[in-house]
């Protein structure tokens, strides 16, 4: 008896110790949260593959910002010329600075070619310095009249030559946020009459109905801006803001057709959701004012209707010594390289300053889509309407 007793107590120990490492083996009773859980922890994390036309935007934006070689360059000679083709080439002439060979051709025979060097470190990484020299031929430039109130049936047109050198200093203190830029500019304006299926502006105008036809000034150009600047890039931001003033001075070497002009402009950029929406506004006033007895010419004066003003109307469409643009996008993230934007534009010229107020706008509305990278813009393609009808937008760049 004593022996059985003694057998069942040993077991008994043996199970004590035994049970318990062998139910620590065994997993849990699994729970639902457990099992996403151990689920989630199974899974392979993969790094995002980019499709095919996220690749071909990366692609785009490399070779249009940072790329070395050949690119292509679709900028107009002047805004209104139509659709453009063309094409430049980028070389390093150090680390840091390059020299690009451009130039561009539309089908109205619009041409430009310029060069441009590049200094993005001249004074340190917070200070760039750009030189750029060329020539560009504008040949069926649309004027309509002087005012909001000019009508779309008077148009005409005129050409202009213009040889140009320019340089500007940009510098960026205060972590980069800062704006502060400097530039002069020597140019001619080489103005004419037009062919095309529009008037040319001398059957309908004289020197004594319109300052600066058949003017041809030479034009000293200073200018300088303040201003903040907390967007990731100019050509495409989710977030961020622009402020700014800047001065500019015509001079004219003759002293017939110098002029000043300011300019005051503000973008905010709202993210929603994560930057998944973004609402965009966009405020502009240029003012301008001669010098003595001097006289603004036409061609020279502020302007409303384009591509990135009011869309629904033809470039240069509105003219006067003073304008007033007020802009708002709300945008979408469709996918990683495409977004989708609703928005208003809406404007006015005046000849006085005490005239920009909210009274007597014109106004469209519209929507659009753009291919973008993460620093630029190189398709955007938007369908505008208006009092005027509608307007289908073709630019490499973003509206604002």
């Amino acid at each position: 008896m004593k022996t059985s007793w003694s057998c069942v107590l040993a077991c008994l120990c043996f199970l004590a110790f035994v049970r318990p490492a062998a139910a620590q083996d065994q997993p849990e009773p699994a729970t639902r949260a457990g099992q996403i859980e151990q689920e989630q922890k199974a899974k392979v994390v993969r790094p995002h593959q980019p499709g095919t036309a996220e690749r071909l935007l990366e692609y785009a934006e490399g070779t249009l910002t940072t790329g070395s070689g050949f690119h292509p360059f679709f900028i107009s000679a002047y805004a209104g010329g139509g659709f453009t083709l063309g094409a430049g080439y980028l070389k390093y002439v150090s680390p840091y600075n390059t020299l690009d060979v451009r130039g561009s051709l539309t089908f109205n025979g619009y041409k430009r070619i310029e060069a441009e060097f590049i200094a993005p470190e001249f004074f340190g990484r917070t200070t760039r310095l750009s030189i750029l020299g060329g020539w560009r031929d504008a040949t069926e430039v649309a004027f309509y009249g002087i005012g909001t109130d000019s009508s779309k049936d008077n148009r005409v047109n005129y050409s202009f030559e213009q040889p140009y050198a320019s340089t500007l200093l940009t510098v960026r203190p205060l972590h980069r946020v800062l704006l502060v830029s400097a530039g002069v500019e020597v140019s001619q304006w080489q103005s004419g009459p037009a062919g095309g299926r529009y008037p040319s502006i001398d059957t309908v105008y004289t020197p004594a109905t319109l300052p600066g036809l058949g003017a041809q000034p030479t034009y000293v150009h200073t200018q300088g801006t303040l201003g903040l600047d907390s967007r990731l890039s100019e050509d495409y931001a989710r977030r961020g803001a622009f402020y700014a003033v800047t001065f500019h001075d015509y001079a004219d070497t003759d002293s017939e057709f110098g002029f000043k002009r300011i300019q005051y402009e503000g973008i905010q950029h709202i993210p929603i959701l994560r930057d998944t929406w973004v609402l965009s506004l966009r405020g502009r006033v240029e003012t301008t004012s001669i010098k003595g007895d001097e006289e603004i010419p036409y061609f020279m004066l502020p302007s409303l209707g384009s591509g990135s003003t009011l869309r629904a109307f033809s470039s240069w469409r509105f003219r006067d010594r003073n304008s007033m643009l007020l802009q708002g996008e709300w945008r979408v993230m469709v996918s990683r390289p495409l977004d989708l934007a609703l928005f208003y534009d809406t404007g006015k010229v005046t000849a006085h300053t005490s005239d920009l107020s909210f009274d007597g706008l014109k106004s469209n509305f519209g929507v659009g889509v753009r291919f973008h990278g993460p620093l630029t813009t190189p398709l955007r393609i938007e369908i505008a309407h208006g009092n005027e009808g509608l307007n289908i937008v073709f630019s490499s760049s973003s509206a604002f």
